[in-house]
């Protein structure tokens, strides 16, 4: 895929995950758009599956969405653990998946 082409699909997916995961902590920002292509031609936008993840960061729990490849779409940070706890338990109740493996965050 061309980068512009995939970078406009990976965009609309990353405002997307911004958007769901304002609702859950009160603040995003948005991460990465674009992953490498799997066949090492060209760029391929970030997957459209929502999976939440906790990832330990500097100052406290970084919370994100991500794809199924680990990329981060969406981020909000500096969370103390109960307090990410509290909003795991929303993401869970409302039926959103978690991600397991290593996440890809912004540099």
């Amino acid at each position: 895929m061309q980068y512009f082409q995939a970078l406009q699909i990976g965009q609309a997916r990353i405002r997307d995950a911004v958007s769901i995961l304002k609702r859950y902590t009160g603040n995003a920002l948005p991460a990465i758009a674009l992953k490498g292509s799997s066949q090492g031609k060209g760029w391929e936008p970030v997957g459209e599956e929502n999976l939440y993840s906790v990832v330990e960061g500097e100052h406290g729990l970084i919370i994100c969405l991500c794809d199924s490849d680990g990329n981060a779409k969406a981020i909000a940070s500096w969370y103390s653990k109960e307090e990410a706890e509290q909003i795991v338990v929303r993401m869970r109740s409302d039926g959103m998946q978690e991600y397991k493996g290593k996440v890809r965050l912004p540099v």
